[in-house]
């Protein structure tokens, strides 16, 4: 497609092969050339998953499951639907692409935040049960320590617990030099911009950088790169918005 408010664009698009798709339809749709550079894969966590199993089967009534991303609710829901949870506990998701894929698993969901990120999950989340209550968190091998830090100053009991982890993936010379000669990179998570930036360093990078989330962003900042655009809001859609927002006005 041609002609569209992107024609002429090259983006770089850091996700897993896998999980690329959605953002690569989305901005060819706009006339946008994508460069696919997958700059992590996702595991299972190594111990395949038996922590999380366990941490699922102990919850109870006034307990909660909270998944912070698609991966983690694939993981959750895989075991769920072999063991389902107890009668009372209940689910955060705290995005809605992770709302999305908990719901394509069969999980029921009970809070999402307004703002997807750690910080708008603590502002939404309850105030602990006078009768006690546990919180277990499915989450990504190296996370922010933010969400359970902010619950267990509610009062919550937090079993932090890795769903899945993340791994860095080569960049071949081939990627490395289409990420130089292209006009914007879009980052969906923290760990892409390290994999990126370790690849091709800050100066390697395209010269204007998307970022999906704050959380993204501060990433990116700590690396000392200047990220141009944090999408407002924190998803693929939020992101590509952000992408054809920015470039409207060209001549």
């Amino acid at each position: 497609m041609s002609g569209g408010p992107l024609d002429g664009v090259r983006v770089v698009v850091t996700r897993p092969h896998d999980q690329a798709a959605s953002l690569i339809e989305a901005l060819e749709t706009l006339s946008a050339e994508t460069v696919s550079v997958p700059t992590i894969r996702i595991e299972d966590p190594p111990d395949g998953g038996l922590a999380l199993r366990a941490g699922l089967r102990s919850l109870g009534p006034d307990d909660w499951v909270v998944i912070t991303s698609p991966n983690g609710a694939t993981r959750v829901g895989a075991i769920v639907a072999e063991i389902p949870l107890a009668l009372g506990v209940k689910v955060a998701a705290i995005g809605p692409a992770t709302k999305a894929r908990a719901e394509a698993e069969g999980l029921t969901v009970d809070l999402m935040p307004d703002e997807a990120i750690a910080e708008g999950l603590a502002a939404r989340f309850p105030a602990r049960p006078s009768t006690g209550g546990r919180v277990l968190l499915a989450r990504a091998e190296v996370a922010r320590e933010t969400l359970p830090l902010q619950l267990a100053f509610m009062g919550w009991n937090v079993d932090d617990v890795v769903a899945y982890r993340t791994v860095h993936v080569d960049v071949n010379d081939d990627d490395k030099t289409a990420c130089r000669s292209a006009d914007a990179v879009a980052f969906t998570s923290g760990s892409t911009v390290q994999s990126l930036v370790a690849a091709v360093g800050v100066e390697g990078l395209p010269p204007t950088v998307f970022a999906i989330g704050p959380a993204t962003a501060e990433v990116a900042t700590a690396l000392g790169v200047a990220v141009d655009v944090v999408a407002a809001d924190h998803s693929i859609p939020g992101l590509v918005d952000a992408i054809r927002a920015h470039y409207a006005d060209r001549p």
